[in-house]
């Protein structure tokens, strides 16, 4: 449905769950994806092999989106090897869950240096390099729990909560650059995100959502391709929805 062919794309957590999704629909519609992940060389090594078709068009780059260094050395790759990004979907996400009162004050500040700091980074410099270009779009993966909250997720759900204020914030900063920022916000997805939960407790979700179902990685790779575009030109500082009615 979408041309991104000559557009390099930006994808943390590009290589498992939503974020193997959402490279793989990038690269079926042409662009060059850059697919970010911080431990699983396997994992990594799995998605360019079932992807070898568009072998030339994958760059894998290992680091952490939580360390300010390491991420604008990644961008000084970007420029060197690439020239420019049109796109950046900050996708990469942890989970570290426990009631408050328990919480390890290293599980409260993971969570938050992973999935709020680590869109400060990502952003900022997407933005610089972005601006040049006046063009670009900006794609946060949030969660509806950042509007519910939920039981031992304070972490989890404080930094979501954070990443739609930024976006609302950054889109106003840029919006007369040519750049959108936007955020989608998947609910409950079947990927290994949520794998770590019992049956019993996915049951329980399930029997919460409106279409009595988990959401599919691919249906929210579509959904960030439309954000991407530019025809999405006049989306900005907005959340879409993705959760089945939830």
């Amino acid at each position: 449905m979408y041309d991104f062919t000559g557009q390099t794309v930006i994808v943390t957590g590009g290589t498992r769950g939503i974020g193997r999704a959402v490279s793989q629909a990038f690269l079926q519609a042409g662009a060059k994806v850059i697919a970010n992940y911080s431990s699983n060389q396997a994992a990594a090594e799995q998605f360019k092999q079932e992807n070898a078709q568009c072998a030339d068009r994958i760059d894998l780059q290992k680091f952490n989106v939580a360390s300010y260094e390491e991420v604008e050395k990644f961008y000084k790759h970007v420029e060197e090897k690439h020239g420019s990004v049109e796109v950046l979907v900050s996708n990469a996400g942890i989970r570290k869950d426990s009631v408050l009162g328990m919480m390890k004050e290293a599980d409260w500040r993971d969570v938050i240096d992973v999935n709020l700091n680590g869109n400060y980074n990502m952003c900022k410099f997407a933005v610089m390099a972005m601006m040049r270009k006046r063009y670009g779009r900006i794609i946060i993966t949030t969660s509806p729990m950042g509007r519910f909250g939920w039981e031992g997720q304070a972490n989890y759900a404080a930094s979501k909560a954070g990443q739609v204020g930024l976006v609302r914030s950054l889109a106003k900063e840029v919006a007369t650059r040519g750049i959108t920022v936007n955020c989608v916000s998947p609910g409950f997805i079947a990927t290994e995100f949520i794998g770590d939960l019992t049956e019993e407790v996915q049951k329980a979700y399930k029997s919460m959502i409106p279409m009595r179902r988990l959401g599919k990685a691919e249906e929210v790779a579509a959904c960030v391709l439309f954000l991407a575009s530019k025809e999405a030109a006049y989306v900005t500082g907005a959340t879409l929805e993705v959760g089945g009615g939830l």
